[in-house]
C-alpha cells in the first residue's frame, strides 16, 4: 500500500499565497502521478489536517492497524513548512497521533533552499557587496531557530556579504533590527531575503522593516516539491519524520 500525501500548509487569506500552495501541490502530482496526494491546512484555511487524515483513514480498507500491511504508514502528512514548531508539533502531531499515520520533517533546513535564495536575491537585483538579512516567520521553539541558523549559515557561505538573520515574530532580532544593525555596521545597501513559503501577512510586513530591497518569497519554485518528496520518502522508510502518540 502506497502511504498517501497530505500536504500540509499554514494557510493564508492572500489569494496570491493560496495559489503558491495550490501549485506546490499540482507540483507534486506532476512529479509523482501514481501518488495520492491531500491538500490541509493547519491555521486560517480549510480543510484542517485532523479532518484531512481522517477522511483519507476512513477511505482506505484495512488500515485501521498501527501500520499498512506493508510496514509502512497509511497517510504521511508532509508539513509544508520552513522548519519545526508549534503547528508540526500541536496540530500535526495530533493530526497523526494513535493513527498509521506518520508526519515528515519540514521543508527546512535543505541546502536546495539556499539555492532558492540566490535566485531570488539575484533576481530582486542584489549584488555582491549588499548586506543580506534572512527574514523568517519565527518561533518560540527553539528547534525551529535552529534550523532558520543553518539556512543562514548556507547563505552565508555562498554570498559574497554580510548574512544575518531576523524573525518576524516569537524570536530575536527583529527583522527591522536586524536591518538596523546591518547599516550600524556600515552596510551601503541592505537586502531582506524572504525566508517564507508564499506572499501572505509576514512577507507583506518586510516592506516596512527599513531595507533598500525584499525579495520574492520562495514559492513557487521547481525545488521545492522535490525537497517535500524526499521528506515524504524518509517519512514512510522510517528513516525520517515521527509518529507521534
Amino acid at each position: 500500500m502506497t502511504a498517501v500525501l497530505v500536504a500540509c500548509a499554514h494557510g493564508t487569506r492572500s489569494p496570491d499565497g493560496q495559489g503558491v500552495v495550490r501549485s506546490l501541490v499540482a507540483d507534486l502530482r506532476a512529479l509523482r502521478p501514481g501518488l495520492r496526494v491531500e491538500e490541509a491546512f493547519v491555521d486560517v484555511q480549510e480543510p484542517a489536517v485532523a479532518d484531512v487524515v481522517a477522511a483519507v483513514l476512513a477511505d482506505a480498507p484495512g488500515t485501521g492497524a498501527a501500520v499498512s500491511p506493508a510496514g509502512r504508514p497509511a497517510v504521511v502528512v508532509a508539513p509544508l513548512l520552513l522548519s519545526t514548531g508549534f503547528h508540526v508539533r500541536h496540530d500535526i502531531g495530533a493530526a497523526v497521533a494513535g493513527r498509521p499515520a506518520r508526519a515528515a520533517a519540514p521543508i527546512g533546513p535543505d541546502r536546495r533552499l539556499v539555492t532558492v535564495l540566490l535566485q531570488r536575491l539575484h533576481e530582486a537585483g542584489a549584488v555582491p557587496g549588499d548586506a543580506v538579512v534572512l527574514a523568517a516567520a519565527g518561533s518560540s521553539d527553539p528547534a525551529a531557530a535552529e534550523a532558520v541558523r543553518e539556512v543562514t549559515a548556507g547563505l552565508a557561505e555562498a554570498w559574497a556579504g554580510p548574512v544575518t538573520v531576523g524573525f518576524g515574530a516569537a524570536a530575536e532580532p527583529t527583522v527591522s533590527a536586524a536591518v538596523a544593525a546591518a547599516r550600524a555596521d556600515g552596510a551601503g545597501r541592505v537586502v531582506v531575503a524572504s525566508y517564507l513559503l508564499a506572499p501572505g501577512h509576514f512577507h507583506s510586513a518586510l516592506a516596512r522593516a527599513g531595507a533598500d530591497v525584499v525579495t520574492a518569497p520562495l514559492g513557487p519554485h521547481p525545488l521545492l516539491a522535490p525537497i517535500v518528496l524526499d521528506r515524504y520518502d524518509a517519512a514512510v522508510d522510517g528513516a525520517g519524520g515521527t509518529v507521534p502518540g
